[in-house]
């Protein structure tokens, strides 16, 4: 089943969009984290049907949930960061956190910040290396069970992360660097490991970059992220993990205003944003 976000309340619809109902009146913050998010949901789509979500309809899956991140998770990524960062003496910060036992966790935005499909998201006045990382999210609910799946982009200045790894919250965290969507994809259980995660980005109507990885090539369970992220931290409303990226454009690539990007994992959608 899938948890949309819309100008008609909270709907949910079958995982082959055929059957569509609403969740009643519940805000987005009590469905998420309710008990049993699953077995309410099934027996909420079992009510009367309603037109499923137009496009113009749909907002980013969040209330007041704060997006957390996770860094080098995949080998791409840790080589990506060592590359960016070898002339200020920071590679081997990233090159240790891969193989750490402690995962690499920071804040990446809070609600008002999140953009939703569709919409523009941005790239830094002050950078001049900008990309966006595709990223499978864990929704979590107040107790740390992972109760389902949604697409991330985490915008990144690299420029501005390369210069000196203490920069990375400049590089990761303004507005409009972070875009969720299109919908939840809710858990009964864990995606297959060959769940796909692909980019592409478009410029003037012409594909300028195109990549992909899988699940599988993630270095860490999501329970282990999951549990250092709890550590010591409550979060009344859930909170919303992007579990890292295996997907980095070439050194040589940056993003332009006006461009398009789109993602797509296996079972959840795609979510597309433009770069304002």
């Amino acid at each position: 089943m899938k948890l949309y976000n819309t100008t008609r309340g909270i709907l949910l619809t079958d995982n082959e969009g055929k059957q569509c109902a609403t969740f009643g009146s519940f805000s987005w913050d009590d469905i998420i984290a309710g008990p049993g998010l699953f077995d309410r949901a099934h027996k909420a789509l079992t009510g009367p049907s309603v037109p499923l979500p137009a496009a113009n309809e749909i907002l980013a899956p969040i209330g007041s949930q704060e997006v957390w991140a996770a860094g080098v998770t995949y080998y791409r990524s840790r080589s990506a960061r060592i590359e960016e960062s070898k002339d200020a003496g920071g590679g081997t910060f990233y090159d240790r956190v891969y193989s750490a036992e402690r995962p690499e966790l920071f804040f990446k935005a809070t609600a008002r910040r999140v953009i939703g499909p569709g919409g523009n998201i941005r790239i830094r006045s002050d950078a001049t290396w900008s990309v966006p990382e595709p990223e499978l999210t864990l929704v979590i609910n107040p107790a740390a069970e992972i109760v389902g799946y949604t697409i991330g982009n985490d915008m990144s200045s690299r420029d501005i992360e390369g210069e000196n790894p203490l920069y990375l919250p400049q590089a990761k965290v303004y507005d409009g660097s972070c875009a969720l969507g299109p919908c939840v994809l809710l858990a009964d259980g864990p995606l297959p490991k060959t769940a796909n995660i692909s980019i592409t980005i478009k410029r003037h109507g012409g594909v300028v970059f195109t990549g992909s990885t899988s699940i599988a090539e993630i270095k860490r369970e999501f329970s282990e992220l999951v549990s250092y992220l709890f550590r010591d931290n409550t979060f009344p409303a859930g909170a919303c993990l992007m579990t890292g990226t295996g997907v980095v454009p070439e050194d040589d690539f940056t993003l332009a205003h006006g461009d398009v990007v789109t993602i797509t994992i296996d079972g959840i959608g795609t979510l597309n944003n433009t770069v304002a």
